[in-house]
């Protein structure tokens, strides 16, 4: 790829960033300055979010630029958050985009005692299996604690989410948007969760299960 091409790319991601940050402002998926994107550019460098920056008002200018290393290139300093997503890109070769927010109903569901670690939403709808699988349960640290990315380290292949215990969640996916929508899905299950609340649910079998998966 051309150095000319490089550059089109960056600009061309830069503004999808902004663009993607403001409408999950917008639509109350972040508040304040909680939360933080990052994607893989052509040149395996990283573009994410700045430090204590909030997704409503990002500057492409100021976005932070780092090497997969975590080494910072270019911009602000980046979220001390941006140390776990370099571990889902290293660990997962179909990661090229990582969405981490603390959204109202998945904070809460990650809040919840008893959650299945391996799989924090027992299906049953098809939409969670068919975009991204299982959505395995990380245990309670400190934000910007390294253990988080160890631990996501381990469960990167295979997976495409993550709830992250009593802090929120991790989407990633093929491209910034196809993180953002597997994020808004998982959003929109767990408050179908307790909007369900104590009611019977009818989960889908095995049988069912298998066929998504197919």
């Amino acid at each position: 790829m051309s150095e000319k091409t490089l550059i089109q790319a960056e600009l061309e991601a830069r503004e999808a960033m902004v663009r993607l940050g403001a409408s999950l402002f917008q639509r109350g998926y972040a508040t304040g300055s909680a939360g933080n994107l990052s994607m893989l550019l052509p040149d395996d460098t990283l573009l994410a979010t700045p430090t204590g920056s909030c997704l409503g008002e990002l500057n492409a200018d100021r976005l932070s630029k780092v090497g997969l290393d975590g080494t910072l290139i270019s911009g602000d300093k980046p979220s001390k958050e941006v140390s776990f997503h370099l571990s889902l890109y290293l660990n997962n070769p179909e990661c090229k985009a990582v969405v981490h927010l603390h959204s109202t109903y998945l904070t809460a569901l990650s809040c919840l005692e008893d959650l299945n670690m391996e799989n924090a939403i027992r299906p049953f709808t098809p939409y969670v299996v068919m975009r991204m699988g299982k959505v395995p349960v990380v245990p309670y640290y400190r934000p910007g604690d390294r253990r988080i990315g160890e631990d996501l380290a381990k469960l990167a292949n295979g997976n495409r989410a993550f709830l992250l215990a009593n802090h929120g969640a991790v989407t990633l996916g093929r491209s910034l948007r196809d993180a953002s929508d597997n994020y808004e899905e998982l959003e929109e299950t767990a408050k179908l969760i307790f909007t369900l609340g104590d009611r019977r649910i009818r989960y889908l079998s095995e049988e069912q299960l298998a066929e998504l998966r197919r």
